[in-house]
């Protein structure tokens, strides 16, 4: 089943020489030649300089000490904590039974309640065998270790930006992805994989600790914690950082990690990785004598780890897409490789069905020209012409990476690695192309939050290859399920589930314990009339909102109305009327989890 397209494949000489980007600036040497000389001497020949110096190591070695005593206290309290804590984990049975028992009529834990009273409300005792019997079958086998892992991870493709999408679902024939059409036949895609919170920065962090942004704090793109930006470099990762980043956790465990592209949470501190190359902000730049395109860089960046990288070892490599970001401040916004102009010119990119004004004029009445969606609407998309240019180049850009996903695959099928490397394909959030009359992301409609996931995991089954799966998958679950590739447990804090025993299992059991339903959240942006916050219970059939700067509530039914365009909130059906309830019951008890600190799995 190897993967190859000759036609996309890169000459490696192409990469220049990087050595002093990389993020590795060589070790700190001791150069003073002191030391050896000054061990061998006895301590009746030691000089006042010597004993000022042997004083001051005695007076650390007694500060530690008590460092150490005061963090084995900590731990012994941690500990005890800990025996009071419930893990929590919610199935698919946990959500019918908390409909269908008459008990559950009565108020669930709201955000108003203090998280405790969540924690110690003991489950019944079968789910709480449920809870651990699932939690036994998520464990990953011990045979797991040693599978390379690549992650292509691009920004701001929507869920049908794809071709292979359009294959199933034909609203768009003219977007070209053959490599990821390939991957997918190869492989497994996603069909409802979302985002819990639909922006670059939350998003990528909720990928490398596997939590909400109530959990990691990460609510603007420099500040972890939610803290203010530092004035001066961090000498280390916050503690989150290096308890629940994956990246920190393959590290330790012997895989040869690497970063090429965007991380998109500006912390200055040394990330701890072997091969980083921070990209991103630029679609063109000049290098030495060279004019790079960005998606080119990142390309050739990629192919570099995976010439250089030890072949001892396993790697975990994520290539992180700047495309299809537009240039933020520039009117052209999307600026693609001279040599892909060609591509769609005489297509004509059709209007999506809610890209009307009527479609805008159904949006909450908050949202006006203020708003920064609308903004952005209309420097891409308020006229016929500048929305044919913006598309194009969109898609131009989409394709360029679809080719540079086509060369990495190319140079690990050169190695012999395509058989012994799990490879995901997905995005940080979804995008706005016009509908309700927007542009870019933040709120909770479909086209902001579902975005593409696809896997292609050399344990899978024949049958399984080249099909789709429907459950409802999260950013949140990326991270355990990467550490599941690998064959190490997630860590507890961790907030979602592996995802390779819906493609793995023979049981189906998995699938029907799994999700059907989740708690989206975004914090307002600057202020309320620029990006207002907003927050969704999410299914499959119908979407709870609420936009809690105006204590504004809408509902959607998905199936019978998937563009989102009739709020049904109202409604005096008392079906409808029996589901709102529901939903706002549900809403309020998955938002006061995510926001507590229990040990939460959903």
């Amino acid at each position: 089943s190897d993967i190859s397209h000759g036609g996309f494949q890169r000459m490696l000489e192409q990469s220049v020489d990087y050595s002093s980007s990389s993020g590795n600036d060589g070790d700190n040497v001791d150069s003073s030649g002191s030391g050896t000389d000054r061990n061998s001497k006895s301590m009746n020949e030691l000089d006042e300089n010597d004993k000022v110096e042997v004083d001051s190591l005695e007076e650390t070695a007694h500060q530690l000490e008590q460092i150490s005593d005061s963090l084995e206290d900590r731990l012994h309290s941690l500990v005890d904590e800990s025996k009071q804590r419930v893990k929590i984990v919610i199935t698919a049975d946990d959500e019918t039974n908390t409909r269908e028992e008459k008990k559950a009529e009565k108020e669930p834990p709201t955000m108003q309640q203090q998280p405790e009273k969540v924690e110690e409300k003991e489950p019944p005792a079968t789910q709480q065998e449920k809870a651990v019997e699932w939690l036994q079958q998520q464990q990953p086998a011990k045979n797991l270790t040693g599978m390379n892992i690549l992650l292509l991870y691009a920004d701001d493709w929507t869920h049908h930006t794809l071709s292979s999408y359009h294959k199933v679902k034909p609203t768009n024939t003219i977007l070209k992805t053959p490599i990821l059409d390939a991957l997918a036949s190869d492989g497994i895609r996603f069909s409802h994989n979302c985002v819990t919170t639909s922006v670059c920065w939350i998003s990528r962090a909720t990928l490398y600790t596997g939590q909400y942004m109530s959990r990691h704090k990460t609510k603007e793109p420099c500040c972890w914690s939610g803290g203010k930006k530092p004035t001066k470099k961090l000498e280390e990762a916050p503690a989150n950082w290096k308890e629940l980043s994956f990246y920190e956790i393959l590290a330790n465990n012997g895989y040869h990690v690497g970063h090429a592209g965007k991380w998109g949470v500006y912390l200055p501190f040394e990330k701890n990785v072997h091969f980083n190359v921070e990209e991103d902000g630029w679609h063109y730049r000049k290098m030495g004598k060279k004019m790079w395109h960005i998606t080119e860089k990142n390309e050739a960046d990629a192919l570099r780890f995976l010439v250089t990288r030890p072949k001892d070892k396993p790697f975990f490599l994520n290539t992180a897409f700047y495309a299809t970001h537009a240039k933020d401040g520039d009117k052209r916004q999307y600026m693609p490789q001279n040599a892909s102009m060609g591509w769609y010119a005489d297509d004509v990119i059709p209007n999506p069905p809610t890209g009307t004004e009527e479609a805008w004029k159904k949006m909450p009445y908050f949202f006006n020209e203020k708003n920064e969606g609308r903004a952005r609407w209309h420097w891409r998309y308020d006229n016929y012409t500048k929305r044919q240019t913006m598309m194009k180049n969109y898609y131009r850009m989409a394709t360029e990476v679809d080719a540079a996903c086509g060369a990495i695959l190319e140079e690990l099928r050169r190695q012999g690695e395509l058989d012994n490397t799990v490879i995901l394909f997905t995005t940080d959030n979804g995008n706005f192309h016009s509908e309700h009359g927007l542009a870019d992301k933040w709120y909770p409609h479909q086209e902001s939050i579902r975005v593409p996931l696809i896997i292609r995991d050399p344990r899978m089954k024949d049958e399984k290859r080249g099909t789709t799966n429907d459950e409802m998958t999260l950013n949140i679950d990326l991270a355990p399920t990467i550490l599941g590739f690998a064959g190490l447990p997630m860590p507890e804090k961790m907030m979602g589930r592996d995802i390779a025993p819906l493609y793995l299992s023979e049981s189906d059991k998995t699938s029907s314990e799994w999700r059907k339903e989740f708690f989206y959240e975004h914090p307002v942006i600057s202020q309320k009339t620029y990006i207002p916050s907003s927050e969704a219970l999410v299914r499959k059939d119908y979407k709870y909102m609420y936009w809690p700067d105006y204590g504004y509530e809408q509902l959607f039914d998905l199936v019978n109305d998937p563009g989102e365009l009739e709020d049904i909130f109202n409604s005096t059906d008392p079906g409808i009327a029996n589901i709102k309830e529901d939903m706002k019951k549900r809403f309020d008890w998955l938002k006061s989890l995510v926001k507590s600190d229990g040990i939460v799995t959903l």
